[in-house]
């Protein structure tokens, strides 16, 4: 399933135009240098205004990949990000929620895959989830390319039809890092991190092979709560949220569906049971109300019925994750017609800003010390956890830049678009990388006469390990307008 960045809606993944960050099961939305410390992921010390020669081939993870020209579109940083897997750096927040919620799916039911390279192909990405042709997501405004038939994954579902395909275990989770094209801001970066998971059941393997009945025995060992749960809509609906009628009968799908919900509410009282104690820890004060969920309709084209799960937190609903019932075709061309089951998805680095009180998605791609050594060694002891302190916060240095556009700037996926918000996005952040916080667009006009059309753009600087200078500030904007025009063809205003 699809899945959501920190700070994007759930509901997003409806139209799928930013893939969710579901594999939410969702999204939010992340993209360019290398990810650490400002020198090392792009202080434009070292940044070329020019348009540099696409390379002829690239190695991700020791394999590598020929290239095509016309539809290579991925950045140096980011080809350098393959090899960091932050969610099995020991005693790093993504590692440790990684290991929180995978301790809700034991062995040997759930099999996991946590190492699965990022590079897959047009069909495992697209083409085997049912994602039409014309789909916006297939667009280079919002993916990378490596050929016209690899790609870096954009979701984890990627890997969806291949392990229900291998058939080594009932459950799967896979965990992996994930990477789109996509806004800058405290909660958006172009690579981010998903959990997918997925459990199935056998028609020709339960007894008498009834379904339903096997799977309400499974319900009864799962652990239980005791939390207040909303769930005031049926289980499915003929127009809002159907059944797959034909493939699954109104039993079998009650069943997998309390199935689904129970195991994941089991693994949401773990998460945010530890993120109230990490926040009593730090603020004795911090108001400690009972926690609640509540079960909404939504809609995933892999999944029907299917359902968001939301959670009462710190004084506001916050959409968790996205899951349903695997849309049969799925699995008949899985080859594994027998099967059926649920699956959902969730936002790793969503989760670990909440669990661990992290203001900027920034800060997980640090090498800096002040942030690492505050985890060690809650891997090996959960109940160590506790919420980030902030360093000292450097102050913010904001510079506008405003242009006449070559063609309209679009929010929507059309590759033929002549200037993307995301390619602007893109070229800010392969000029300055991490020392970027923040680009908003705040102005539009249209020419009354003309017709063209320009753009204005805050871009807020903002390291976050050092003070940065007004003089070396102006010196970087500098060469993010210059790479603007070079890059795109805008004329400066």
């Amino acid at each position: 399933m699809r899945i959501l960045q920190p700070g994007v809606s759930m509901r997003s993944l409806r139209t799928l135009t930013r893939l969710p960050r579901w594999s939410v099961v969702s999204q939010q939305a992340f993209v360019a240098r290398a990810y650490s410390s400002d020198a090392a992921s792009g202080s434009g010390k070292d940044s070329s205004t020019k348009a540099k020669k696409k390379p002829s081939s690239v190695t991700i993870r020791g394999q590598a990949y020929n290239t095509d020209a016309t539809w290579f579109n991925v950045p140096t940083n980011v080809l350098d990000a393959t090899s960091r897997k932050l969610h099995l750096l020991k005693d790093h927040p993504l590692q440790i929620t990684r290991q929180v919620m995978q301790s809700n799916f034991p062995a040997p039911t759930y099999r996991y895959y946590d190492e699965l390279s990022p590079a897959v192909t047009t069909h495992q990405n697209f083409d085997s989830l049912g994602f039409p042709a014309d789909h916006p997501g297939r667009a280079l405004s919002d993916t990378y390319y490596i050929s016209d038939k690899t790609l870096l994954r954009t979701h984890t579902s990627a890997h969806q039809a291949d392990t229900f395909r291998a058939d080594e275990s009932d459950g799967y989770l896979v965990s992996a890092d994930v990477y789109r094209r996509d806004a800058i801001d405290r909660s958006h970066y172009p690579v981010f991190h998903q959990m997918e998971g997925a459990r199935s059941w056998d028609r020709s393997k339960v007894p008498d092979g009834d379904v339903a009945a096997a799977v309400w025995r499974d319900v009864e060992k799962l652990p239980k709560h005791n939390i207040v749960v909303e769930d005031p809509n049926p289980t499915f609906h003929d127009e809002r949220n159907p059944l797959q009628e034909g493939h699954h009968s109104a039993a079998e799908a009650e069943a997998i569906a309390s199935h689904l919900k129970r195991s994941l509410e089991a693994m949401v009282v773990n998460v945010f049971s530890r993120a109230r104690a990490a926040a009593l820890k730090a603020d004795p004060n911090f108001v400690d109300e009972p926690l609640r969920m509540r079960w909404v309709e939504a809609y995933f084209p892999f999944t029907s019925p299917s359902y968001e799960l939301e959670v009462y937190y710190d004084g506001d609903w916050l959409e968790v994750l996205g899951c349903g019932v695997v849309k049969q075709d799925i699995y008949i061309n899985a080859g594994v017609p027998n099967k059926l089951g649920w699956a959902f998805g969730i936002g790793i680095d969503r989760i670990a800003m909440l669990l661990f009180k992290i203001p900027d998605i920034r800060l997980f791609w640090s090498r800096d010390e002040r942030f690492l050594s505050q985890f060690t060694g809650v891997s090996d002891n959960l109940d160590a956890l506790k919420r980030f302190v902030p360093f000292s916060k450097y102050p913010p240095c904001p510079k506008d830049v405003s242009f006449w556009l070559r063609g309209s700037t679009t929010e929507e996926g059309n590759a033929q678009a002549a200037t993307h918000e995301n390619d602007v996005m893109e070229v800010v952040r392969n000029v300055a990388g991490n020392v970027v916080e923040d680009v908003q667009l705040f102005d539009e006009f249209t020419h009354p006469k003309s017709g063209r059309k320009s753009a204005a753009y805050r871009i807020t600087y903002r390291s976050l390990e050092r003070t940065l200078t007004n003089e070396a500030v102006v010196s970087l904007h500098d060469k993010v307008r210059k790479a603007l025009v070079s890059e795109l063809g805008v004329e400066l205003r």
